[in-house]
């Protein structure tokens, strides 16, 4: 199945093979997208939701000056826009950070697969519930931690996501994003990243280079980070319904 590897990974592990099996039937069309690329603009009426298979997104909003702030980023197995099923449309753009691979579903056809399928919309209610814990999360983290304490929540956490769905092995990952991206996900200058990834790395604490990661003390990274992933769900037993 082409999409079962991810829907294993947030929490789908409680789906039997006939709601694999439908999922995968339902999608509309598989499509390879170019980096930077803009996928929904705030406002626009969304008729369909994205499935990442491969690479990074992001949802982000600007302010008047066009200072860009990036509210989450998305790894494979993330249902990107799903928040648009119910609303129709999203307060914020979603765009991708690298070439990505994505399955499209239709509106209609989710309407008609969450109502013949009750128990896989409440795994997709699951989906968004996760996105807002995280967001949550990420409202802790610019609110009350300092430049290094959120450099380090925001890679404890994109390595716990990944390490979800075996990406990430041992700290080591690939995330090919910029010191830009990391400044707006962080809230901080491009400078300040630059400094803090090199006080970190000087610790042995954190290599980042060339869009790879290697944490190399992953239970001080979390403790600076303020960091217990028990947010993201990620246990059989905490999935337990």
């Amino acid at each position: 199945m082409l999409t079962a590897r991810w829907l294993l990974g947030r929490g789908r592990d409680q789906l039997d093979g006939d709601e694999l099996r439908a999922i995968e039937d339902s999608i509309s069309v598989v499509r390879e997208l170019r980096p930077r690329m803009q996928l929904v603009r705030a406002g626009e009426r969304v008729e369909t939701s994205t499935l990442l298979l491969d690479g990074f997104m992001c949802r982000y909003m600007d302010d008047r000056d066009g200072e860009r702030q990036l509210v989450a980023i998305h790894v494979p197995g993330d249902f990107v826009d799903l928040h648009a099923f119910p609303m129709h449309r999203l307060d914020h753009d979603v765009a991708t950070i690298t070439p990505c691979t994505i399955a499209v579903y239709d509106h209609r056809t989710l309407t008609e697969l969450t109502e013949r399928m009750p128990h896989l919309a409440r795994m997709l209610w699951f989906s968004t519930l996760l996105d807002a814990a995280m967001h949550r999360e990420w409202i802790f983290r610019l609110g009350r931690l300092g430049a290094e304490g959120r450099v380090a929540h925001f890679f404890c956490e994109v390595n716990a996501r990944l390490d979800m769905v075996g990406l990430a092995s041992g700290g080591r990952f690939a995330l090919p994003v910029t010191q830009t991206d990391l400044a707006e996900a962080c809230g901080i200058t491009g400078v300040h990243v630059n400094r803090v990834l090199r006080t970190l790395r000087e610790r042995g604490l954190l290599t980042f280079r060339q869009g790879q990661a290697t944490i190399g003390d992953v239970a001080a990274l979390c403790t600076i980070g303020e960091f217990d992933p028990g947010y993201l769900y990620g246990t059989a037993a905490e999935r337990k319904e």
